[in-house]
């Protein structure tokens, strides 16, 4: 093709010097018919030797020319390109291009977001010092009574149509605060675990019918209740375990395992006649854990099966070995390649790994050894005089599976002699609270010093919030405290009254690190100390199932080198995993429209740590677009009066002024909000004064658009110009834009440019895919985009071609993209624009025995 054709499917090699994407403008479909017309030169000359004699070079390179210069003539028409880079020329001259600094911003918004957090810390300082008080100043009384919201039951009624007890009414209202949920901000209710007792929001059955949540699973509960710890778990295989005592024993196991976390060690060793570790390539060792672990492990316990005579000294013999000091060399910081069974000791991870190094410590102070057993009858007395005695830093939990209480005193001598905690299981029904005592005894150290630590969870799927599809909220993390009793009386015995958390949207967060600073392809993301993200563009913890939208299993565990695997050396990940402040640069492919398309990018990585957290932030800025800022400056007046046209339209994900916190404002869209802001109706209202000035430029700039393309839509021939459905144009500023060509009743795609099609408009993650790929092409050029096979509702050719631009502004020798533009043509039928163009050369290619490469059926 000429080069009025442009750049068509990304093709091309990008310019070396990448301007900064300002704003991209309008869109065209185009029917069926497009595809053999732009590839009609293709079928023409590979078919045959036969075809090529017949069709000379020169032809063909003329036919491509002449198509070029008019589908050059067509865009250019109406999207209206040459104008909006006139209008951006004309005001050249009072325009500004700021540099961005890449690391004074990630430290900008870090110590935003730990401004943020550190108020959700002393709000839980808050609630834990009122409720140690009320602990402190109640006083007994058997004969109080007290009502309460229970929240299984509030607004139920029996027959007779009156409230039953502690079912009173109990208003419940959506709340935009809270992603919509029906919510009651004046009272509290109160959920109890249904295996304890038969204030908020009301507690509903999951799909079985049952009351399954219990806040002392949660990992925010079991990490404040207890330091990081070391747990080894022993369980009897021997032939007396077989039947219901087996299914007790690996219901235990599982259960112990679902009160650990990323910041526990563990393992589990089976004994019979003989000791073996469940998982060969862990013997000897402590792994991480993390999710994938822990769901490994649930794997093997479900598979063992009891035979022979158990002897557990062996067993507790190796228990010790991992983990004394001076038989412990290293634990395994993350899910092992269970096929390679490689250790690693990961020596770059020093803030998250020396202590597992420190004489007697392990897991920070705890470590423990859990025995699940039907009996013990050997003189196992030595052992712990060997290994544990007189110090006793390992403490033993004992579990006597069964009703039988013959071996019921050595089993409970074994626990009181090393600091633990004895306990009998009969019935699955035991398990659950019978395991979670274990938490109450690790706790007693941290109750008796007082040691109020403040945790942070991992990121986690909160499932109420699931369940309602209140998707955007899914991902979160906790922040807790553990509540302790301060009576003089009760202090020595270490009592834990429970524990408080706040939760932390992570979309919340990332909220303070706006889109518009951070350029067209550039992001932030957060990850743990750990290495695991926390939140990133490219973390998708959900896949489809049918219909259904499901958690993936190690959704919470995906490593920072899973997302940005080009940090081959792990250079990143260590600087942020250690808490360092920095930046690096490295050559990145970007995959875009589902994986169909790579971008050839040169990302700058920015990184910082959030003082008081676990947390580390990014900040990716790509060259060229991530570097420079537009300023432009016009009047509140003038801007006002443009911003009002009904064809523009705000990015409502973003944040140009705060509504989520006055209840008059959580109705307002954030082009409303700009208004009411900009006319004074709403003083009260806190806005992005940068982002808002931006916006008003932009209104300014592209407000004639409006006029061009209404212009052009009255003045259409359906005969000659059918088939071109829209145009419209985005700004950096996230302004929009957009004109039919067509009634609405005729677009091919009405999901495009809405929130039902998130890669084409600006959300909070990403600037809309045809953005992404016009800025990467030089300014003034076309690119040309076909909605594939699989993408099409009826499936066959596809049904539009959407072609975007980029359009640029120059300022002190400083290039920035102000604009992008797409156009469409629709159906078959309406393929008249160009198909009376390629008629003689269809004929003409149908002599070389070709006809049905070029078929417009």
């Amino acid at each position: 093709m000429g080069p009025s054709t442009g750049q068509q499917e990304g093709h091309g090699a990008p310019a070396p010097h990448r301007p900064v994407p300002l704003l991209m403008v309008g869109r065209w479909r185009m029917g069926p018919w497009a595809v053999p017309w732009m590839m009609l030169w293709l079928f023409c000359l590979l078919p045959s030797t036969r075809a090529q004699t017949k069709i000379p070079l020169e032809t063909v390179k003329s036919w491509a020319d002449a198509f070029g210069g008019e589908l050059y003539s067509i865009v250019t028409k109406y999207s209206g390109s040459l104008l909006l880079q006139k209008k951006y020329k004309d005001v050249e001259p009072t325009l500004k291009i700021k540099e961005v600094d890449g690391l004074e911003l990630v430290k900008k918004f870090s110590e935003q977001m730990e401004s943020m957090l550190r108020r959700k810390v002393e709000a839980v300082e808050r609630l834990v010092e009122a409720a140690e008080d009320a602990d402190l100043n109640h006083e007994y009384n058997s004969s109080l009574e007290f009502d309460y919201y229970n929240s299984l039951l509030i607004n139920e009624k029996d027959e007779n149509d009156n409230y039953v007890e502690l079912g009173d009414e109990f208003i419940l209202e959506p709340n935009e605060h809270f992603n919509n949920l029906l919510v009651n901000t004046t009272y509290s209710d109160i959920q109890l675990p249904t295996n304890v007792y038969n204030k908020g929001i009301k507690w509903l059955p999951d799909e079985n019918g049952v009351i399954s949540f219990d806040c002392r699973n949660r990992g925010w509960y079991i990490q404040a209740a207890t330091s990081p710890k070391d747990i080894v778990i022993i369980v009897d295989v021997s032939g007396s375990m077989k039947g219901l005592r087996m299914t007790i024993a690996k219901h235990t196991i599982i259960t112990i395992l679902d009160t650990l976390g990323e910041n526990d060690f563990v393992n589990i060793i089976a004994y019979n006649d003989y000791v073996h570790f469940i998982e060969p390539c862990f013997k000897g060792i402590l792994v991480q854990a993390d999710r994938d672990n822990r769901e490994h492990f649930k794997q093997l316990v479900d598979e063992l099966q009891a035979k022979g005579v158990g002897t557990v000294n062996k067993a507790l013999t190796e228990a010790f070995k991992i983990l004394r000091e001076d038989l412990y060399p290293f634990v395994l910081a993350t899910a092992l390649p269970l096929a390679a069974c490689r250790l690693s000791a990961f020596p770059e991870t020093p803030s998250s790994q020396q202590h597992f190094r420190d004489a007697g410590q392990g897991g920070l102070c705890n470590q423990a050894i859990m025995l699940i057993t039907d009996g013990a009858v050997e003189d196992y007395e030595a052992v712990f005089e060997k290994y544990n005695w007189p110090d006793r830093k390992v403490r033993v939990f004992t579990y006597l599976i069964g009703r039988e209480v013959t071996f019921a005193p050595n089993v409970k001598w074994i626990a009181c002699n090393n600091k633990g905690y004895y306990t009998q299981i009969s019935t699955l029904a035991d398990v659950q609270e019978n395991v979670m005592e274990y938490l109450h005894v690790l706790s007693r150290p941290m109750v008796i010093n007082h040691d109020h630590d403040i945790i942070w969870t991992e990121a986690y799927m909160d499932s109420a919030l699931f369940a309602s599809q209140a998707q955007s909220l899914l991902l979160m993390t906790t922040v807790a405290m553990p509540v302790f009793s301060k009576k003089n009386e009760t202090r020595s015995h270490g009592i834990l009254l429970g524990v408080v958390g706040s939760d932390v949207p992570l979309r919340e967060l990332l909220k303070l690190a706006p889109r518009y600073k951070l350029g067209v392809h550039g992001y932030a993301f957060l990850n743990t100390n750990n290495g695991y993200i926390l939140s990133h563009p490219d973390l998708r913890p959900l896949y489809k199932e049918g219909k259904k939208l499901k958690p993936k299993p190690n959704y919470n565990s995906v490593d920072l080198s899973e997302v940005e695997w080009e940090d081959q050396d792990e250079i990143l990940r260590t600087a942020m995993i250690n808490g360092e402040t920095g930046y690096l640069s490295m050559d990145v492919k970007v995959p875009v429209d589902k994986g169909k398309r790579v971008l050839f990018l040169t990302n700058d990585y920015f990184f910082t740590d959030i003082s008081g957290t676990p947390f580390s932030l990014g900040v990716v800025l790509s060259r060229g677009h991530g570097e420079y800022i537009l300023l432009g400056n016009t009047s509140v007046e003038e801007g006002l009066h443009d911003l009002l046209q009904p064809d523009l339209s705000l990015a409502n994900e973003w944040i140009y002024c705060i509504t989520d916190i006055d209840p008059d404002h959580r109705k307002l869209s954030q082009l409303e909000a700009v208004i009411r802001f900009l006319t004074g109706e709403e003083p009260d209202l806190e806005c992005d004064e940068e982002l808002v000035q931006e916006v008003l430029f932009d209104a300014v700039v592209t407000a004639p658009m409006e006029a061009y393309w209404t212009t052009l839509a009255l003045n259409m021939s359906m005969e000659t110009e059918a088939g071109v459905e829209v145009a419209f144009l985005g700004t950096r500023a996230g302004l929009m834009r957009s004109a039919l060509y067509v009634g609405s009743e005729k677009i091919s795609n009405r999901k495009f440019l809405t929130r039902k099609d998130k890669e084409s408009i600006f959300t909070m993650d990403h600037f809309p895919l045809w953005y992404r790929r016009a800025a990467e092409h030089p300014p003034g050029s076309f690119i040309y985009s076909i909605v594939s096979e699989d993408d099409s509702e009826g499936g066959g050719l596809p049904k539009v071609v959407t072609v975007s631009t980029a359009v640029a502004v120059s300022v002190d020798g400083k290039m920035g993209i102000a604009a992008a533009e797409w156009q469409s043509a629709a159906s078959v039928e309406k393929g008249k624009l160009v198909k009376s163009n390629v008629q003689k050369m269809t004929q003409t290619c149908m002599l070389s025995g070709r006809e049905e490469a070029v078929s417009w059926d």
